[in-house]
C-alpha cells in the first residue's frame, strides 16, 4: 500500500511535467511550429525555467480577500483530485492492486466532487467580481456534467455487478472467468477467457457501450475545464475565471491539479472501458499475445506490465484531450448547458436503461 501511494503521488507530479511539455509540442505540431526550443534540448527545460519563474513569483494576496480561504481554496481542490488515487488499481496481484476498496467507485465520485468547494471558495475569496463570476460558471458546469458522466459509470456497474475498481479491472482479462461476451464467440465453441485482448473490454463486449464511452469522456472534459468546455479560462469574457487573483505557487498548483484530474479522469476511463491494466493483445491460436504481455499473475513482472498498459492507454486519453482542445472552438454557456441536460443526460438515462435490459439477458 505504501510503494501504491509513493507511486501514485510521484505520478501525479511527473504527469505535470510531461504533460504541460506534450501539450504544447502537441499544440506546436498541429498549429505547424516548433513550440518550446530555447531552453534544453527541443525545449524539455522549459517546464523547470516556467516551475523557477513561479517559485520567484510574490505570493499576492488581494487586501480585502478573505485571506485563510483564499490560502486554503487550491489545497482544497488539489487534495480532492489526490485522494481520487487512493482506489485506483495500478496493476494485478499484490504490488500494486490499490486499496480493494469494495465500494471504490462510490468513493472516487463522492471524493473528486469535493474539488467544486476548493473552486468556489478560490472565487468568493477573492473578493473580485469577475473572479465570483468564473467560480459560479465552473460549479454549474461541474455539477452539470457529474449527472452524465454518474451515470456512464453506473451503466459499467450494472453489467459488472461491482463497485470494486480492481474487480471491474479483473472481469476484463484473461483470468476473468466470465464468458458472457459479444460476437457469439462462446456459441461457436471460443473460450473467450482463453482468447483475452481487446475481446474482453467492457467497451467491445457490451454493444452499446462504446457510446457510453463517447459520453463518459465528453463528460470528463467538462469535469477537467478542458476546452471545449474551458469557459473558466475564458479570457476574453472573464479576465481568467475563479483563479484570476492567485499568482506563483498557488496558481501553478491550481493547474498541477487540472493535469491531475486529466490523469485521473483518464484512468478512470480506461478501467471502466479498455481494459484497465490488462494487455491490448489477445491470444491467437498457439500464439499467446495476451499472455506474453501479461506477465505472471501475482508476480512482480505481471504487477510492471499491468501499470505499463494502464499508463499506455491513460496517456493516449490525454493526448486525445490535448487533441480536442486544439481542434474545437470554445462553447458558448448556452450550448454547454444545452449539451449536458439535452442531449448527454437523456442519451445516458437510456444507456442506463439498456444496461439493466443487457443484465438480464447475462443472467
Amino acid at each position: 500500500m505504501f510503494v501504491a501511494l509513493l507511486i501514485c503521488l510521484s505520478l501525479v507530479l511527473a504527469n505535470v511535467v510531461i504533460g504541460v511539455y506534450t501539450e504544447r509540442k502537441v499544440s506546436a505540431f498541429m498549429q505547424d511550429r516548433l513550440g518550446p526550443m530555447v531552453v534544453g534540448k527541443y525545449g524539455s527545460l522549459q517546464l523547470i525555467a516556467d516551475l523557477v519563474k513561479l517559485l520567484l513569483k510574490e505570493d499576492i494576496v488581494p487586501k480585502l480577500a478573505d485571506k485563510w480561504l483564499f490560502l486554503a481554496a487550491p489545497c482544497m481542490i488539489f487534495v480532492a483530485i489526490f485522494a481520487g488515487f487512493a482506489v485506483i488499481p495500478l496493476g494485478p496481484g499484490e504490488y500494486l492492486q490499490g486499496s480493494q476498496a469494495q465500494i471504490g467507485v462510490f468513493y472516487l465520485l463522492a471524493i473528486v466532487s469535493i474539488d467544486i468547494i476548493g473552486v468556489l471558495m478560490a472565487g468568493w475569496s477573492s473578493n473580485n467580481k469577475y473572479s465570483l463570476l468564473g467560480a459560479m460558471r465552473s460549479v454549474a458546469q461541474i455539477v452539470s456534467y457529474e449527472i452524465p458522466l454518474g451515470l456512464s459509470v453506473l451503466c459499467v456497474v450494472m453489467v459488472s455487478q461491482t463497485l470494486n475498481l480492481q474487480e471491474i479491472s479483473t472481469q476484463q482479462g484473461i483470468f476473468s472467468g466470465h464468458d458472457n461476451y459479444l460476437f457469439g464467440l462462446k456459441s461457436l465453441g471460443i473460450d473467450v477467457t482463453e482468447v483475452g485482448g481487446f475481446l474482453t473490454w467492457n467497451i467491445f463486449r457490451v454493444p452499446f457501450f462504446f457510446g457510453v464511452f463517447i459520453i463518459f469522456f465528453i463528460a470528463s472534459l467538462a469535469e477537467c475545464n478542458r476546452a471545449p468546455f474551458d469557459l473558466p479560462e475564458a479570457e476574453s469574457e472573464l479576465v481568467g475565471g475563479f483563479h484570476t487573483e492567485y499568482s506563483g505557487m498557488r496558481w501553478a498548483l491550481i493547474f498541477l491539479s487540472e493535469y491531475g484530474m486529466m490523469l485521473l479522469v483518464s484512468v478512470l476511463a480506461v478501467i471502466l472501458f479498455l481494459g484497465g491494466w490488462n494487455s491490448p493483445f489477445p491470444n491467437i491460436g498457439s500464439v499467446k499475445l495476451a499472455n506474453w504481455t501479461s506477465g505472471e499473475p501475482g508476480s512482480w513482472s505481471g504487477a510492471i506490465w499491468g501499470f505499463v498498459w494502464l499508463l499506455a492507454k491513460a496517456y493516449m486519453l490525454i493526448f486525445v484531450q490535448m487533441w480536442v482542445r486544439w481542434t474545437f472552438p470554445r462553447l458558448r454557456v448556452d450550448q454547454l448547458m444545452y449539451l449536458t441536460w439535452k442531449v448527454l443526460t437523456p442519451f445516458s438515462i437510456l444507456a442506463v436503461f439498456l444496461s439493466a435490459i443487457w443484465r438480464m439477458l447475462m443472467i
